[in-house]
């Protein structure tokens, strides 16, 4: 008898496995059948997430966290700092067209970049030379504007424009203001896209933050540059897509043609 009772609960304990294992064997049935449809649930969000990824403007890895930090709703000096120097080229060009110029470009500059000729309405000549030059860590020297002097001579132009979003130094300002060079540096002309009508300032600010304003573009090849580190220093820099074609570079501290 006492044999009997013994073995009754050993007897129960050997079919609670039996019982688990077709538990399982039921569930794993269940899964296999569902797990096509599960899939196929799954599978248009995979196929949106993708094609948001294709669609985000291109740039460098990080360039979203940049543009998030930037205030994109209303014109800042911050702002005007970040722009890469192709896309202020570009603004600087729609900000003359609405204060009423006709514009036309020169691609002939040795570092890449374009004279900006404005003409007034009906003129057959142009009136002024604009020279941009987009933030740099250090301020814009005589050299630069001496090329825009050069560049006046050779366009047969009285007067010009040399625009930055930093600084200029003391002998730049002091020989610009004997060649009838304006000079205009981030504050000011952040003044002036402030003081544009509301509708037209903020038409030009959606213009110059249109895609990937940020990263600087190859003066020679037109593409996208793209971060790279020296091996020997760990310097950082910005190089052309193109290489070893093109060996183009800019310097970490600069997001202008050098």
């Amino acid at each position: 008898m006492r044999r009997a009772r013994s073995n009754k609960p050993l007897a129960s304990r050997m079919q609670r496995p039996e019982r688990n294992l077709a538990v399982e064997m039921v569930r794993g049935a269940f899964a296999a059948i569902w797990l096509p449809f599960t899939w196929a649930a799954g599978a248009p969000a995979a196929a949106m997430a993708l094609v948001r990824r294709a669609t985000r403007p291109a740039g460098e890895p990080g360039q979203s966290a940049r543009i998030e930090r930037l205030d994109t709703g209303k014109w800042t000096r911050d702002l005007l700092k970040h722009l890469e120097w192709r896309r202020l080229e570009e603004l600087c060009t729609a900000y003359f067209e609405e204060l009423g110029f006709k514009t036309g470009l020169t691609h002939d500059r040795a570092d890449g970049g374009v004279d900006i000729s404005l003409y007034a309405a009906g003129a057959d000549s142009a009136a002024m030379l604009v020279h941009c030059k987009a933030w740099d860590a250090y301020p814009i020297g005589i050299k630069r504007v001496r090329e825009l002097r050069v560049a006046m001579t050779s366009a047969n132009v009285a007067e010009g424009v040399m625009l930055t979003t930093g600084r200029f130094t003391p002998e730049a300002a002091g020989f610009a203001a004997k060649e009838n060079i304006q000079l205009i540096d981030g504050a000011a002309f952040l003044e002036k896209l402030v003081a544009l009508l509301p509708e037209k300032a903020l038409a030009l600010l959606k213009f110059a933050t249109k895609g990937d304003f940020l990263t600087p573009t190859c003066p020679r090849c037109s593409l996208k540059m793209t971060g790279r580190k020296s091996t020997r220093e760990g310097r950082m820099f910005w190089g052309c897509q193109n290489y070893p074609r093109c060996k183009h570079t800019f310097s970490n501290t600069t997001i202008s043609p050098a």
